[in-house]
């Protein structure tokens, strides 16, 4: 069926909720003017609906496959990224000094969005340039970034990250790809890395990888990482291509979804590399690619239920089947029906919201160098992810539950959708990781970040006549960050995900109360729809953090597998 972008919804939320009149109100984007961002997310939605939607369904039933060691991408892939680059969509918040638009991330988040909707798997491809292109900017030297990134940005080339190992998952410490230095000053990178989405590509000149590995002096652990950038050509100092690097494509994974996206076993045989960023600090440069992931991976969970909702409510409008309340309509006039798209529709609100709110902490941290702007930021990044990817999978499933039965035969392409979302919660960190990022790391400040947040919630809680459920939520949850404050790691761990879940819903709140702010009664129902039905949902899960975990730990392997 054909996707409608949701403009209206993006522009309510930049200039209603999100707060986006800051970062265009900064020095850095004072070009980002409510005409300039209206057109670029019009013209862009309009590409994503004519030109990259209709890959969607020809990329899932014809995959990507491996030919004679290289990959051939679905049907019609080829023109819809043609499409991306020539209209500079890759680059849309990379610097203009390489040929980038200079556009905030909430820009470029957004466009993105309305990508993963119509074709995931193709997006997930600019997606990883875009934040290779990040990573090379704040990381790389002069002289690579002169060389690698206008071709980046142009879509000449494209970029990936190669993290995972067969021995190394989630544990990077145990990673055991090698870099030898050379005497020209290059590196000689050897290993196997797994799960590496585009890594080739028939569409673009060349494949440039950014690669964990292991110096020869490198200490034990996550503290002897390094970066390298590893081109699948060398390129000449020109920017030509020169000679084939000695890595290459073992196999494709065979996946529950993202057909139309290559999964790579990739085998780097001593290839030439290039040292980004310091020795021993790839982590560090690493992250920065890869927190721009986790935003994006939350948006792209967003994008499919985005999809999936439209798909749900077209059908629900269409099909007849049993007499309604009001005599024989279409099945969106049963009740349950009508619930379940509600409930869709305002988990998409409150995880978009929260997504964007993201994209401005970030671009007013970029903007003005504040570190009130950086923390809240990474605050909201575990939660982006988290939020963002599992409304995806709510919302797809519940988008098959709507078909009924025609949502489990294929030809409708309602299970597509929840096939293609599943992954989000797991890859760039699974979400329990998310969760842990957030009562550890993101807790080291004292609570100062949720805390303000929290104070943020409160007060438009105090300003709105239905604010008074989220006013009490919010204030359980303050309590519950004291709570989690005074508890060691092993207690947070165990209780972390449930506290995620619990900051999102309030968050989730906070949003649709500021929306409902503006007096719309789609705005205002929609608000209570949250409020009553999934608000109380953070109660069940401050319950279940506090539980202890003794109940299930308790239980052996062998209690288990009885």
């Amino acid at each position: 069926m054909p996707y409608t972008p949701p403009l209206r919804d993006f522009a309510f939320i930049l200039d209603h909720v999100a707060g986006f009149d800051q970062v265009r109100n900064s020095d850095l984007f004072g070009d980002a003017t409510p005409d300039t961002v209206q057109a670029i997310l019009s013209e862009g939605g309009r590409l994503c609906a004519e030109v990259i939607a209709p890959l969607r369904r020809p990329g899932d039933t014809n995959p990507a496959r491996l030919d004679n060691g290289a990959v051939v991408s679905p049907p019609g892939y080829a023109e819809g990224f043609r499409a991306l680059a020539e209209g500079g969509w890759i680059g849309i918040s990379a610097d203009p000094e390489h040929g980038g638009m200079g556009m905030p991330q909430t820009v470029s988040t957004a466009f993105y969005e309305m990508m993963s909707s119509a074709c995931l798997s193709l997006q997930m491809n600019p997606l990883l340039t875009q934040g290779q292109i990040e990573a090379l900017e704040h990381h790389a030297s002069d002289k690579i970034k002169a060389l690698y990134l206008p071709k980046l940005i142009s879509g000449e080339w494209s970029g990936t990250m190669n993290l995972t190992e067969p021995q190394a998952g989630t544990d990077l410490a145990a990673l055991r790809s090698k870099a030898e230095p050379q005497e020209d000053g290059t590196y000689s990178v050897s290993g196997q890395k797994i799960y590496i989405s585009w890594g080739d590509c028939d569409f673009t000149q060349n494949v440039c990888h950014l690669v964990l590995a292991r110096l020869p002096d490198a200490p034990a652990g996550s503290k002897g990482i390094s970066l390298f950038l590893v081109p699948k050509i060398i390129p000449n100092a020109d920017g030509s291509l020169g000679q084939p690097n000695a890595l290459r494509v073992v196999s494709l994974e065979h996946k529950l979804g993202i057909h139309g996206s290559p999964t790579c076993v990739m085998e780097y045989d001593g290839a030439t590399g290039w040292l980004v960023g310091a020795p021993h600090k790839g982590l560090a440069a690493m992250f920065t690619m890869m927190n721009n992931a986790r935003v994006g991976v939350g948006v792209q969970g967003i994008g499919v239920a985005e999809g999936a909702y439209q798909h749900a409510l077209a059908y629900a409008m269409d099909r007849k089947q049993g007499p309604t309340p009001k005599g024989a309509t279409a099945i969106i006039d049963h009740p349950d029906i009508r619930r379940q798209l509600a409930i869709m529709r305002a988990e998409i609100f409150a995880a978009r919201a929260i997504a964007m709110a993201n994209c401005v902490a970030i671009d007013m941290a970029t903007a003005t160098g504040s570190a009130d702007w950086a923390a809240r930021a990474g605050w909201l990044t575990p939660i982006t992810k988290t939020y963002g990817t599992e409304t995806g999978i709510t919302v797809s499933d519940m988008g098959i539950q709507i078909h009924g039965g025609m949502g489990f035969i294929e030809e409708t392409g309602a299970a597509q959708f929840l096939r293609d979302v599943r992954v989000t919660a797991i890859y760039e960190g699974t979400n329990a990781i998310q969760a842990l990022d957030l009562v550890g790391r993101k807790l080291g400040d004292g609570g100062a970040a949720a805390f303000a947040l929290l104070d943020e919630v409160a007060e438009t809680a105090a300003a709105s006549d239905m604010g008074a459920p989220v006013s009490d939520a919010a204030q359980a949850l303050r309590s519950a960050t004291d709570w989690m404050l005074g508890q060691g790691m092993a207690e947070r761990a165990a209780a972390a995900t449930a506290y995620l879940r619990a900051f999102a819903r309030v968050l989730g709140a906070d949003m649709h109360l500021r929306a409902a702010q503006s007096g719309e009664a789609a705005r205002v129902s929609l608000a209570r729809v949250y409020i009553d039905h999934l608000l109380p949902e953070c109660a069940a899960h401050l319950t279940a953090m506090r539980a202890d975990p003794a109940s299930y730990m308790a239980l052996s392997a062998e209690d288990l597998g009885a």
